[in-house]
Parts: C-alpha cells; sequence; structure tokens
C-alpha cells in the first residue's frame, strides 16, 4: 500500500509542475504530461519497472477518450461523415502502409514485415490529437473534423489489423527475450472462445457488439432514469463507470478492441437524455488516466538504447512523419481542404499512436518482427509522439504565414449564432426554448428534475438531465463554444452562483438570468449578467393595462400608460441598482430606501407623462433587465415594443 501511494504522489507532483509550466509555454498539456513522465521514469528512475505495470491503467484513459468521443457523435453526424470515415480515413490507411512497406523493402525487411510495420505506423495518435485539438479549439474546423474522421477510421481498422498481423509472421523468427516494452496483447483471453472455429469466433464477436447497442438502446434508459430519480450523484458516476469498464471488459474477453467497444457505446447513447451528464461524470477520470498514459508513454523510453541509436531514430521518425505528411498533403488537395485546413489536417495526423505500440507489442508475441527492432520502433512512435505539439505550433506558425486566422471556423459549422444552453426547463424555460426554436435557434437544455426531461423529450425537445450549477455538466454542455447562457431556474442563490460562475469561465457569453425580484435583479447586476429578467414583471403589466381598460381608459392610452411604466421602472432600476449595499439588509440599507421614496414621488407627480418624450433626461439610459413574460404562454403585445438594452459596464447603470 505505501509503495502504491508513494508512487501516486510522485506522479502526481510531477504532473502539478510539469503541465501548467508547459501550458504557460504554449506547449500545451500533452507534452507536460510527456516530460513528466520522461523526468520521473529516466531521469530520477522512481518508476522504474512499474512503468510497464502502469500501462494497462493507463490505456484505460484512451478508452475512456473513445467513449466521449462516441457521445459526441451520434449516427445523424456519423452519417454525415460517411465519406471522410471510408474514402479519406480508408485510403490514408492504406496508402501510409504500402509507403511505409516500400521504404521498409528499401532497407532490406521483408514485404510481409513491412506491411505489418506499416500498419502500425498508419494509426496516429487519437489521444494526443482530440486533446490537442480540443485545447486549441479547433475541433470544429474543417481541419478538424477531417482529422476526427481519420482516426475513427483508425480505430475501427484496430481491430482486422489485429487479424492481419499473425497471417505476416515470419518463419524461423522466435526472440522470446525481446521488448516487453509499452502494449498489451490483444486478441481473444477466453480460452472457450479461443477454441472456437472462425465462424464461432466472428458470431460471438457480432454478438457482442448487438449486445451493447440493444442493451445501450433499451437497458441503460431505464437504469439511468432510476438511478437519477434517486438523486444520487455518486451513483450516477458509479454507472457510469460500470457502463465504460464493462463494455471495455466485454470487448476484451471476445477478443475485440475495448476502445472500439466504448465509441459504439457513446454513439448508441449520444441522443439519450444522460448524454450531458455522463459525459460531465467521466471527464474527470479521461483526464488523469489519459495524462497517466502520457506520463507512461515518456517513463517507457529506453534511453540506453535511443543514444545508442540516435540517428537512426531519428532519421526513421523523421522519415515516417515525412512519408505520412505526403499521404496527408495529397489527400487534403484531393478532398478539397483549403488553406490551414490543409496544413492542420497534414501535421495534425503525422505521428504515430498509442494503438501502434499495442501493434508492435503484439507483433513480438506473434514472431512478426524481432525484440531489437521493435525497440527501435516503439522508439520511433515515442518520438514522434513527443514531436506532436510541435507539429502543431508549425501548423500554427503556417496559418498565421498564409493570413488566417487560426481560430476561425469551418464555413460549414457558421450559422451566425453558436449553440445557446437554457439551464432550467420549468415553465420559464420552456417558453424559452419554444421561442428559440420557433426562430431556428439551437438549444441545449439542462435540468436536474427526470420527469421534466421526460416531458420535454417526449414533445421531441433535446433536453439534458443534470444539475446546471455543475461546472462540469456545463463544459459537456459546450458553455466553451456557445454563444449565450438562459438561466431560468427557480433558485435565487443558485442563480447568482450560475452567473458568477459563467462570467469568471466566460468573460464575452452573454448571460440572461431570471430574477425573484428587484433585489434579485441588483445581486445579478452586480454580478455583471448581460440580460436580467424579473419573472412576473410582464405579466403584471398586463394585469394593470387591463385594469385601466376596465376602469373606462381608452385601449390605445392603455397602451402608452403601460410602456410609460415600464421605461420608468427600468431606469428607476438602473439607479437603485447604484445606491444599493449587498451588505446590508433592506429595512438598513438607508440610501437605497431614499431614493427609492425620492423615485416614488417623482412618479406620483406625474413624471411618467414625460417618460415618453425621446428628449427627456434618462430615456436612452436603460438598465439591464429585458423583461419578458411569466411563462404562461400568453405572447407579448405587438403594441409593446420592448428597446433593445445595450450590454451594461460592469458595475454600472
Amino acid at each position: 500500500m505505501s509503495g502504491f501511494l508513494v508512487l501516486a504522489a510522485i506522479l502526481l507532483a510531477a504532473a502539478v509542475i510539469a503541465v501548467p509550466f508547459s501550458k504557460r509555454l504554449g506547449l500545451g498539456t500533452v507534452l507536460g504530461y510527456l516530460f513528466a513522465g520522461i523526468v520521473v521514469g529516466q531521469v530520477s528512475g522512481l518508476l522504474g519497472a512499474q512503468a510497464s505495470n502502469l500501462v494497462g491503467v493507463a490505456e484505460f484513459g484512451v478508452v475512456m477518450l473513445l467513449f466521449v468521443i462516441g457521445l459526441e457523435m451520434d449516427p445523424e453526424t456519423l452519417w454525415d461523415l460517411r465519406h471522410k470515415l471510408i474514402g479519406l480515413g480508408g485510403l490514408q490507411i492504406v496508402l501510409t502502409t504500402v509507403l511505409i512497406a516500400a521504404a521498409a523493402s528499401v532497407l532490406g525487411l521483408p514485404w510481409a514485415t513491412g506491411i505489418a510495420i506499416g500498419m502500425a505506423l498508419a494509426l496516429s495518435s487519437t489521444a494526443m490529437v482530440i486533446q490537442t485539438l480540443s485545447e486549441k479549439g479547433l475541433t470544429q474546423t474543417n481541419g478538424g473534423r477531417s482529422g476526427v474522421s481519420v482516426l475513427l477510421t483508425q480505430d475501427v481498422a484496430f481491430i482486422p489489423m489485429l487479424v492481419i498481423i499473425p497471417l505476416l509472421t515470419v518463419p524461423g523468427l522466435h526472440d522470446p527475450g525481446g521488448s516487453e516494452a509499452s502494449g498489451h496483447a490483444a486478441g481473444p483471453t477466453l480460452a472457450v472462445i479461443a477454441e472456437l472455429p472462425a465462424w464461432g469466433i466472428a458470431g460471438v464477436m457480432l454478438a457482442s457488439i448487438a449486445l451493447i447497442i440493444l442493451g445501450g438502446r433499451f437497458l441503460c434508459h431505464p437504469l439511468f432514469r432510476y438511478i437519477a430519480s434517486t438523486g444520487l450523484t455518486e451513483i450516477s458516476t458509479a454507472a457510469t463507470l460500470l457502463l465504460v469498464v464493462g463494455t471495455a471488459l466485454l470487448m476484451s474477453l471476445v477478443g475485440l478492441s475495448p476502445a472500439l467497444g466504448t465509441f459504439l457505446a457513446g454513439v448508441v447513447l449520444a441522443n439519450s437524455e444522460f448524454r450531458h451528464e455522463m459525459k460531465s461524470n467521466i471527464e474527470p477520470f479521461k483526464g488523469l488516466l489519459l495524462g497517466l498514459f502520457f506520463m507512461v508513454v515518456g517513463a517507457s523510453i529506453n534511453f540506453q538504447v535511443l543514444f545508442a541509436n540516435l540517428f537512426t531514430v531519428t532519421g526513421l521518425t523523421l522519415g515516417m512523419i515525412i512519408c505520412k505528411a505526403a499521404v496527408l498533403l495529397a489527400l487534403a488537395r484531393l478532398f478539397r481542404l483549403r488553406g490551414r485546413d490543409t496544413w492542420l489536417f497534414t501535421l495534425g495526423l503525422a505521428q504515430a499512436g498509442e494503438f501502434g505500440l499495442v501493434l508492435l507489442s503484439f507483433m513480438t508475441q506473434t514472431n512478426v518482427i524481432g525484440g531489437q527492432l521493435a525497440d527501435l520502433l516503439l522508439l520511433v512512435v515515442a518520438m514522434s509522439m513527443i514531436l506532436t505539439p510541435a507539429l502543431f505550433i508549425g501548423y500554427e506558425h503556417l496559418a498565421r504565414r498564409i493570413g488566417e486566422p487560426v481560430d476561425r471556423l469551418a464555413d460549414s459549422d457558421i450559422s451566425g449564432e453558436g449553440p445557446v444552453i437554457i439551464a432550467g426547463g420549468g415553465r420559464f424555460g420552456r417558453v424559452v426554448n419554444e421561442f428559440a426554436a420557433g426562430n431556428g435557434i439551437r438549444t441545449t437544455v439542462l435540468d436536474s428534475n427526470i420527469k421534466v426531461i421526460n416531458m420535454m423529450r417526449r414533445l421531441g425537445v433535446k433536453a439534458y438531465l443534470g444539475d446546471p450549477t455543475r461546472p462540469e455538466l456545463l463544459e459537456a454542455a459546450g458553455i466553451n463554444d456557445a454563444s449565450a447562457l438562459v438561466i431560468a431556474i427557480d433558485s435565487p442563490e443558485k442563480t447568482t452562483e450560475l452567473v458568477r460562475y459563467a462570467r469568471r469561465r466566460r468573460p464575452d457569453l452573454t448571460i440572461i438570468a431570471r430574477a425573484r425580484d428587484r433585489i434579485h435583479v441588483f445581486q445579478l447586476y452586480q454580478e455583471n449578467a448581460t440580460h436580467i429578467v424579473r419573472e412576473t414583471f410582464d405579466s403584471s403589466l398586463r394585469a394593470g393595462r387591463y385594469l385601466l381598460q376596465r376602469m373606462g381608459v381608452p385601449e390605445d392610452e392603455a397602451h402608452l400608460r403601460t410602456r410609460n411604466f415600464y421605461r420608468y421602472d427600468r431606469n428607476s432600476t438602473r439607479e437603485l441598482a447604484l445606491v444599493w449595499d449587498p451588505d446590508l439588509p433592506v429595512e438598513r440599507n438607508e440610501v437605497y430606501i431614499k431614493r427609492l421614496h425620492e423615485l416614488s414621488s417623482e412618479m406620483n407627480l406625474g413624471r411618467l407623462e414625460a417618460i415618453d418624450d425621446p428628449t427627456s433626461p434618462g430615456s436612452e439610459t436603460i438598465p439591464p433587465e429585458a423583461e419578458t413574460g411569466d411563462g404562461d404562454g400568453e405572447k407579448p403585445d405587438e403594441s409593446e415594443p420592448e428597446p433593445k438594452p445595450e450590454r451594461p459596464e460592469p458595475n454600472s447603470a
């Protein structure tokens, strides 16, 4: 136990020191993890032989990464990407394999060995590329989406490669003392399955895939609904982990890739109302295990072999990167990628990947390559992964040279607005969502009440279960890319807390917040909400207008008086917000109370008659509330046009 605690403390300390430092230097978190692994595993020698024991645990980070990717790739999205998955991804694998096999043949290796090596090196690093694309905000660019399509194709191709590699065994090659480097053999692990005929093994594999699809469609939903009804967040997290671990275990037992199984499970659940909650539950574990994976890659580098063959390893690494880049560049031209998207696609995928490490280890166990060659190739893979951040830096340099902004979204993804997150699916949030949908605005609705989610889902609304005040859930829902956040939850305290977090997380985000009353308006105003909506204000105005008409006031005059009171209240709220002291209770807020009395007296003296005059003082200075109704479904009258509010400066009216 103490040995495990010492190892955990060392790894965590190395990550805490190296990763933020690497991030501040603009090198990204992945390179920080790699350097931390090199320092811990090689310079200090603290990991020693334990590095190989951590490989299985570390690779589970890749499994979780594929599950999260699957949650983002619903079947409709996969169908839209079918041409890139089959054409672009398939051509990349075939052409890269052939080109590397030809180079290996020139170096004197048999064609069978060259093809096996080509397949291993054709696979890029899903973990590193997805992580880097996400960090740099490039996932939704044309180049980023094309790269993700190729990575998904590679992850699927990993399975037939495991079948093909044993057929490429070199006669007479036996190297029991070969490399014990990273990776573990993939393939059937149950003796009963291994003894089946080929058609039997294929049937078991297909049955396992069908079980994942049917289980995700018909079993997971009732299970997560039952867990959601208990309100136990930790059990929801445990259920998500059980789903990932169980799927990975099933795939391993039948000889399939655990990463493919969890990716498939994610795709099946991509349209589920629990999608964002599952993603937020798995995200912390995925991040830590991916970090551990990169540290193990750094720690597993054999520096004795590296220094003894420095020029050979360097030449092979650069040669492999050039070969892959040449194929990727040709495919980018063929599939009409332009400008910076071409270079993002080319340089982003030019490295080898984690599945290549697994395949190389599998090759040594099946006598396809010898131990010495495996050691060299493992170093080539590791070195190319270490160079990945440098390749992305090179891409950013080229993007600036050709005069295109690095963070520009793909043309096909520009719709004028990003997605809108609506926190709260009750009567208030439901009306806002219906209004947005009626105007063609994409929304993501979050609510912690499973009954509300089920009802909205039955009405065809894309609503997701989860507490919208949880930062990790907002991250999963896409707050980094959202154009607006509408806070429609009942609790004033949670609303204020959510505004505070969202403004700190995204200073540029438009935040529309529901307020309980005028005091709550002041609190949200100080937290810099963009627009603040008192939940019953407009409905009260309509009731007042109906009262005026019942008392004999003509309809046009009633509309005019209602609009004047509306403007008076907004202006008075602006002035009261300036003098309200949040540290004092209302009854002791003497300056606030005094100003409130003054404004009430001015209104009683007939000030409302002058508010409609555009030249009157204060008529152009409107405080932040953009009032709407109270969610009863009644449309506001067209005769009451609402002035467009401007974004207020912090702590000003």
